[in-house]
């Protein structure tokens, strides 16, 4: 599969990553998800993403690929909805839910630490990311990151203290292209999308079950780009994702082998041909400047 470098971590990654939302939200057995995880890893994905509060996401993880840790780069998130018994975004809860992260994912050490989605506010207090650093000098993790979008995602890159940024990016979502993702490669820090199908919301036709689709489901029904009726409209929405400048890896969530197969198919096939990109690109200015995507900020 093709590898991108991360920043200046040392780390190449494949361009499409797998998300671990799916398997704890949707409570996925073990044995689907070691089939899942194991299938991915023998096509050549090096990139697993997880994080402290998708359920039981980073235990299924764990257990499934726990044995063949120098075969991925395994990343995770913490900071809140933890289950644990303190106050979100306090030293004590991240350093705890780091601990436990390793401990559930069946190692001494992750890649990648980041804090998940706190606010400009929490970041300049400045305890949040000194307990990241204070587990990165401790050998807990090599790096640390930030994931989110916004004005919190440009506070968190100002710093300089972190060597990733996380971010939403899609067909339905495109504020990071010229907001953060020109300013984390200015300081040479790896960007991982999220959602970079942008939920697939417009597959059935219907507004999704997914709640959380719905607002993607409403942006699409007013850009209406024409290739979302095709049948490799997926792949060519992934392809959108991966031809933007500075982007080192899509972080897909799913469940089913079958997906993962036909996703990592269509990043194979490299970057869109430009004049697609453009076309996607100036649909989405297009609504920005008119008024309806002014408030078409990243979802967090």
């Amino acid at each position: 599969m093709l590898t991108r470098p991360l920043g200046n971590t040392g780390m190449n990654v494949t361009v499409l990553g797998h998300g671990g939302a799916e398997i704890g939200y949707e409570q996925v057995e073990q044995r689907r998800a070691s089939e899942l995880l194991n299938a991915a890893l023998d096509a050549g994905l090096n990139v697993i993403d997880t994080a402290a509060c998708y359920r039981a996401s980073e235990e299924l993880i764990g257990k499934a690929v726990g044995h063949r840790l120098q075969d991925y780069f395994i990343f995770t998130k913490c900071g809140h909805a933890s289950g644990l018994p303190y106050a979100d975004w306090s030293p004590e809860l991240l350093a705890a839910s780091i601990d436990r992260s390793l401990s559930r994912l069946q190692t001494d050490h992750v890649d990648l630490v980041q804090l998940h989605g706190c606010s400009a506010e929490v970041l300049a207090r400045g305890a949040v990311t000194d307990v990241l650093e204070k587990a990165r000098a401790a050998g807990k993790t090599r790096f640390i990151g930030y994931s989110g979008d916004g004005a919190a995602a440009l506070a968190a890159i100002a710093t300089g203290r972190f060597a990733t940024l996380q971010t939403s990016l899609n067909i339905a979502d495109q504020e990071a292209i010229t907001l953060t993702i020109p300013a984390a490669a200015a300081r040479q820090m790896g960007v991982i999308v999220k959602r970079p199908v942008a939920n697939v919301a417009w597959i059935s036709g219907t507004l999704p079950a997914n709640t959380y689709a719905h607002e993607y489901y409403h942006r699409l029904e007013k850009l209406k780009y024409p290739f979302l009726t095709k049948p490799d409209s997926v792949g060519a929405a992934l392809r959108f994702t991966l031809s933007v400048p500075g982007v080192s890896t899509a972080i897909v969530g799913t469940s089913k082998i079958g997906r993962w197969r036909e996703n990592a198919a269509a990043a194979e096939q490299g970057a869109l041909p430009a004049a697609e990109y453009e076309a996607i690109r100036a649909r989405w200015k297009e609504l920005a400047a008119s008024g309806p995507a002014a408030d078409w900020h990243g979802r967090g």
